[in-house]
Formats: structure tokens, C-alpha cells, sequence
């Protein structure tokens, strides 16, 4: 009897169940604005790794048109165009008090033009204008992108692996590493942001590496916590249980288990300290304290656009802009759909 069951015996195939990262890839690809969000910010890091090998944007610094040459779209600016500062000055203003090298352009412009060659000419207009050294704004903005970014997301990352390190041990752990953690987050919290930032930099000295390691070091404090708060409550959770019934160690509990659990909470801090590390860049390289006088940067770039655009030629604020608007809004929104696919309160509700 016991023969024929055993030859009867049909064996049950093992279903394997998805794994977290390959279904939040399934999800991700189903939200159609997530995926062009990831395709634009996929396209500005080519751009990036174009730039920084020496493709595009390699002659950056040369001055290929005119001063202040405009947009191709607008055509060559008329002769009389080079008394803007008068018109928008008026005829009782003096216009130093406006820019004090005013009165000098019209004479560099002559002195510039001593030095042209036929085999040199400079550029009536350029693609999206020039600054008023007659440097290309388009080539500013793609190498601007490429320090930008690169500031921005690695210092990004580098508050987000501190934070997220710090809040993975605080609230796993407790006791006297959640007691000294704590400490170590009112300690930098006490202190304002700007006065860390200018003693980081007055140690640290100026350079773009400085600018990664002032604004990492500053910016972990509000994920560390959420971080913590995340792990308090899921260390007792029945998963994490089982995991150590089964002999799984501290590290691959806190790292396998949790932070996968928590991934969505990380990703949508992130999203907002790369937006906000750009934004600081900028504050950074306005006060001479950002990336050094021979780069070129957002920050950079709108605050050389000050005075252009009180003369009217704002062409470079806008390309600075305009890259800047459409990167941000793209890698938030790529953020919040990876944030929905890894959300563990939507896995369970499919």
C-alpha cells in the first residue's frame, strides 16, 4: 500500500515569492510620469559624463561671440543696442551708480575689436545668447549642470549615508548608541546651519570637495530622525521576529530586513536635500564660499545675471534657470513615484 502511494506521489512545485526591489521595478515602470521623470534625469547625467570627459562643453571659458550677444532666435542686436544702459538708466541717472564698469564696455569693445582677426571672427548671436565676455551661456549652463548636480547629489548622498547609518543604529540598538546618537543630533542641531557652514569652510578652505563635505555633514540631522523613528517601530514587528528565529544576524535584520521597509521614507528625504543642496550651492557660490573662480555653476551663473539683467540681456539667468527648474522638478517627481513603488502600505494593497 505504502508503495503505491509513494509512486503516485506528484511533486509540488516551490513558488518563489518576488523580491522586494524586482516589484517595486514592476510598479515604478506602470507610473508613466516616473519613467519620464527617470529618462530626463538619466539624460542630464550623460550630459554630465559628456561634459566632465571633454565632448561638450569644453571651451566654456572662450570668448566665441560678442558681449552679451543674443539668442539665435532673436536675431543680431541692432547697433543702437549698445546703449541699453542709457535707456534703461534715463538720460538724468548716472549710470555708474547703476554698474561702475559701464563706462568702460564701449571702451574694451574697441579694444577687443583691435584683436580680431578674419580668420577669428566673434559670433553675432549664439544659441542661447552670451555673457558680456561673449562666452557661450549654453556651455556655461551644460558645465554648470555638471558641478551642480554633482554637489547637489553627492552631498545628497553623503547626508543620507550618514543619516540613515546613524538613524539605522539610534533606533535599532537604543540604550546608551541611541543615547549618545541623540546627543551628537542636539549638538548639531543647536548650532544654526549658516554659522556650521561658514566654520566647516574656514577650516575645510574653499574648493567643490569642501562644498560636498560642509553640506553632507550639515544636512543629516532630519533623516537621521526619521530614520531612527522608522526603525524604533519596525524592530519589534513580526518580520524582523522571524528573522532572528531563523538566525539571521543584527546586520543583515537592520539592513535586509528593515531598510528595505523604510527605503520610501530615505528616498523622498533625499529627493529633497539634493533640491535643497543645489539651492545652498547657489547661496554658497553667491558669497564666495562655493566652487572656485575658475568653475562655472548655477550659482554662479545667476549671480553673474544680476547685473546683466539690469541691462536688460537676461538670457543667462534664464538658460541657468531653466536647466535648473527642469532637472529639479524631474528628479522630485522620479523620487516620489520610486518612493510608491517601494511603500510598503501600497505592496500590500495589491
Amino acid at each position: 500500500m505504502s508503495a503505491v502511494i509513494q509512486s503516485s506521489a506528484v511533486p509540488v512545485p516551490v513558488e518563489h515569492s518576488e523580491g522586494v526591489w524586482h516589484a517595486a521595478w514592476r510598479r515604478f515602470k506602470g507610473d508613466r510620469v516616473g519613467v519620464v521623470s527617470m529618462v530626463i534625469v538619466l539624460a542630464f547625467l550623460l550630459l554630465i559624463a559628456l561634459a566632465a570627459v571633454g565632448l561638450v562643453a569644453k571651451d566654456w571659458q572662450q570668448e566665441t561671440g560678442v558681449p552679451n550677444a543674443p539668442p539665435t532666435f532673436l536675431g543680431p542686436a541692432p547697433p543702437e543696442a549698445t546703449g541699453a544702459i542709457e535707456q534703461v538708466a534715463g538720460p538724468n541717472v548716472d549710470i555708474s551708480d547703476i554698474d561702475p564698469l559701464a563706462p568702460k564696455y564701449k571702451e574694451w569693445a574697441e579694444r577687443a575689436k583691435q584683436y580680431q582677426t578674419a580668420e577669428s571672427p566673434k559670433a553675432e548671436t549664439l544659441p542661447l545668447g552670451g555673457d558680456r565676455l561673449g562666452r557661450d551661456v549654453l556651455a556655461k549652463a551644460i558645465k554648470g549642470t555638471e558641478i551642480s548636480v554633482f554637489v547637489g547629489v553627492l552631498a545628497a548622498l553623503l547626508a543620507t549615508g550618514i543619516g540613515t547609518l546613524l538613524g539605522a543604529l539610534g533606533g535599532y540598538f537604543g540604550g546608551k548608541i541611541g543615547d549618545f546618537l541623540e546627543w551628537l543630533y542636539n549638538v548639531f542641531t543647536s548650532i544654526p546651519d549658516i554659522l556650521l557652514i561658514f566654520a566647516f569652510a574656514a577650516v575645510f578652505g574653499r574648493g567643490i570637495g569642501t562644498v560636498v563635505l560642509i553640506l553632507g555633514l550639515v544636512g543629516w540631522t532630519g533623516l537621521y530622525r526619521q530614520v531612527r523613528a522608522e526603525f524604533m517601530k519596525h524592530r519589534t514587528r513580526e518580520y524582523v521576529r522571524a528573522a532572528e528565529a531563523i538566525g539571521a544576524s543584527q546586520a543583515s535584520r537592520m539592513f535586509r530586513h528593515i531598510l528595505p521597509n523604510v527605503s520610501h521614507v530615505i528616498l523622498v528625504r533625499m529627493s529633497l536635500l539634493v533640491v535643497g543642496f543645489i539651492k545652498s550651492e547657489v547661496i554658497l557660490s553667491y558669497l564666495g564660499l562655493g566652487v572656485p573662480v575658475d568653475q562655472v555653476s548655477w550659482g554662479t551663473m545667476l549671480a553673474e545675471a544680476q547685473g546683466e539683467l539690469i541691462l536688460g540681456f537676461w538670457w543667462q539667468l534664464a538658460a541657468a534657470t531653466l536647466f535648473m527648474a527642469v532637472f529639479v522638478t524631474a528628479f522630485s517627481l522620479m523620487a516620489d513615484a520610486w518612493r510608491d513603488a517601494l511603500d510598503p502600505k501600497l505592496r500590500g494593497a495589491e
